[in-house]
C-alpha cells in the first residue's frame, strides 16, 4: 500500500516527458511578448527526441513488432538514437544506431555508452544509395528480428507531441498562447504540437523556421517539392532534405516560414548563456531566434490582449549545449564555419539588438548582415 501513495514515476518510460515551461525573462524584455521554452534537455535522454523513441517502441510493442531478443534499427541525427538507445536498454531490445560520421563526438560517445550498435556513414544526398536512412533500412531488411523504427515516416512520432508536448503546452499556459515556433528535423515536433494547439484554439499560430535554402521553406512558399542537390547543410538537427509524412501532417497547418542562418543560432546560444544561465545546443537556439521574430511581429500586429497582457510566444529548447561541446562552443569549429568571431566576442556585451530592432521586416543594424526571411501563408 505504500508505494501506491508515493509520487514515483514507472521506470524510465513514466520519467519521460511533463518538462518545465521556462520563461527567457531577457528576450521577453527585449521583444516585448513572452518567450516561453519547454526544457526539453531535462528529459533522461537529454532531448525533446526522447517523447518519440519511447512512444514509436511502445506502439511497436502493442503491434507485436518488437518482442523479446528484438533489434531497434533507426537512421538519426543523434539524439533519437540516444533515446532509443536508452529505451532499448530499458525494455531489454539491442539497437543498431545509422548516423553520418559528422555528427558531434559527443552523441557519438553517448550512444556508444549506451550500448549502441554505431554505422558511420558519409553524407550524400538522399537519391544516393549510401544515405544513412537507406543504409540503415538494408540493415533492418537483413537483420533476423529487426525492426527498423524509421523516424521520419513513422507517424507515432508526430503523435508522441500531439498526446504530449501539445497538452503539456496547453495546460502550462492555462491556454494562452499567441504563437508556437520550432524547426523541422523529421517534422514530428512541429506537427504533433501544431496539432493539438490548433485543436484547441484555431487561432494560434504556428510557425517553421528553416535554414536559407532550406526544401521546407520554399515548399511551403511555392507549394512545390525541390529535393537537394546535395547533402542538407546546417546545424544538427535542422532541416532535412525531403519531404517526410511527419511535415505532411505539419504543413497544412502552419502560419508561415521563416528562414535564419546558422550565424544568427550561434548569436543567441551565447546569448544565452550569458543572460539566462541556459546552457543550450543549436536548434534549440535557432528556435529561440525564430521565436523572438515571431514576437516582434505580434507584438507590432497585436499589441497585448483585452486585459493587458503581452503575446505568448512558445518554442522548444530540443536538448542541452553539452552535446555540441566540440561545435558551436567550440573556437575550432567556429573559425571553420567562417563566423568569424571567437566565443568571448559572441557573448553578451551585444545584447542580441538585431532581435530588438525589426522595422518593416528588416533590421536597422548595420553591422548585422545576417537577416531572418518570413513568409506567410495567405489568409
Amino acid at each position: 500500500m505504500a508505494a501506491d501513495i508515493l509520487d514515483v514515476c514507472d521506470g524510465l518510460a513514466g520519467s519521460v516527458g511533463h518538462t518545465p515551461l521556462i520563461e527567457l525573462k531577457s528576450l521577453s524584455r527585449i521583444t516585448g511578448a513572452r518567450i516561453l521554452a519547454k526544457a526539453e534537455f531535462l528529459s533522461p535522454g537529454g532531448s525533446v527526441k526522447d517523447r518519440p523513441a519511447l512512444a514509436m517502441v511502445l506502439k511497436a510493442e502493442e503491434r507485436g513488432d518488437l518482442s523479446a531478443g528484438s533489434t531497434i534499427v533507426e537512421a538519426t541525427g543523434g539524439n533519437t538514437g540516444i533515446g532509443l538507445a536508452l529505451v532499448a536498454r530499458a525494455r531489454g531490445y539491442k539497437f543498431i544506431c545509422v548516423m553520418n560520421r559528422t555528427i558531434s563526438i559527443e552523441k557519438q560517445q553517448l550512444l556508444r555508452t549506451f550500448g549502441a550498435e554505431l554505422v558511420l556513414t558519409d553524407p550524400c544526398p538522399f537519391t544516393d544509395q549510401n544515405h544513412y536512412y537507406h543504409v540503415a533500412q538494408r540493415i533492418a531488411q537483413s537483420t533476423p528480428g529487426a525492426w527498423y523504427s524509421n523516424q521520419f515516416e513513422n507517424l507515432d512520432n508526430s503523435s508522441a507531441h500531439f498526446d504530449t508536448t501539445g497538452p503539456e503546452i496547453w495546460t502550462q499556459t492555462r491556454g494562452e498562447v499567441s504563437a508556437f515556433v520550432a524547426a523541422a528535423g523529421t517534422g514530428g515536433t512541429i506537427a504533433g504540437v501544431s496539432d493539438a494547439l490548433k485543436q484547441r484554439n484555431q487561432e494560434i499560430e504556428c510557425w517553421l523556421i528553416d535554414m536559407p535554402g532550406g526544401v521546407l521553406f520554399e515548399y511551403l512558399k511555392s507549394g512545390t517539392f525541390k529535393p537537394l542537390p546535395g547533402p542538407a547543410a546546417g546545424l544538427e538537427g535542422i532541416g532535412i532534405d525531403r519531404l517526410t509524412a511527419n511535415f505532411k501532417r505539419a504543413a497544412p497547418l502552419l502560419t508561415g516560414a521563416l528562414s535564419a542562418t546558422a550565424l544568427d543560432a550561434i548569436d543567441m546560444a551565447y546569448y544565452v548563456l550569458s543572460h539566462e544561465g541556459l546552457f543550450i545546443g543549436s536548434s534549440a537556439a535557432f528556435n529561440l531566434v525564430g521565436a523572438c521574430r515571431v514576437a516582434r511581429d505580434l507584438v507590432a500586429r497585436r499589441g497585448p490582449n483585452a486585459e493587458g497582457r503581452p503575446p505568448v510566444v512558445v518554442t522548444i529548447l530540443c536538448d542541452s549545449g553539452d552535446r555540441y561541446v566540440s561545435k558551436i562552443y567550440n573556437e575550432n569549429w567556429l573559425a571553420d564555419m567562417k563566423a568569424g568571431l571567437k566565443p568571448e566576442e559572441m557573448a553578451a556585451d551585444k545584447g542580441l539588438q538585431w532581435v530588438a530592432t525589426w522595422e518593416k521586416g528588416k533590421r536597422t543594424i548595420e553591422e548585422v548582415s545576417h537577416s531572418v526571411v518570413v513568409w506567410r501563408k495567405e489568409s
